[in-house]
């Protein structure tokens, strides 16, 4: 499961363009074989008053935390390519919102022993079972 929080200064995203990014991040799981309904994206619209950056408030910024727990990067070069591929996602929806503009972006790799969906443990990853969960695009017995 892939969770994205994307914490953002008021007006850095309209409802169109979350919904793009949204898309744009499930495509690219979709893409490496994961079901769509494994990826969330939540935005929180951060005012100033409450978004600090280097402990000044910032009319400008956006914080993003990712969650992988349904794959890890086996290596340190795997991890750079993640995190390459993750910038190439965020740097057209980002870019030119405004002049000031903070951003930055952390991907967290946990066990998926803590992770359910309907009550369900997911799949082994790659498994007939997963392939079903992504082609039916829900969560279901195996």
């Amino acid at each position: 499961m892939p969770l994205w929080t994307i914490h953002h200064s008021p007006g850095i995203f309209d409802t169109d363009g979350k919904r793009r990014l949204a898309l744009r991040i499930a495509d690219h799981y979709e893409q490496v074989g994961l079901p769509r309904f494994y990826v969330v994206t939540l935005f929180h619209a951060t005012p100033p008053e409450d978004f600090y950056v280097g402990g000044e408030s910032t009319d400008a910024g956006v914080r993003i935390s990712i969650d992988h727990i349904a794959r890890r990067n086996p290596d340190q070069d795997s991890r750079r390519r993640t995190a390459q591929w993750i910038n190439g996602i965020l740097r057209p929806h980002l870019t030119g919102r405004h002049p000031a503009l903070h951003w930055e972006f952390h991907v967290d790799e946990t066990s998926d022993d803590l992770w359910m969906i309907n009550g369900i443990a997911p799949p082994p990853a790659g498994s007939e079972a997963e392939k079903t969960w992504a082609a039916t695009n829900w969560a279901s017995p195996y």
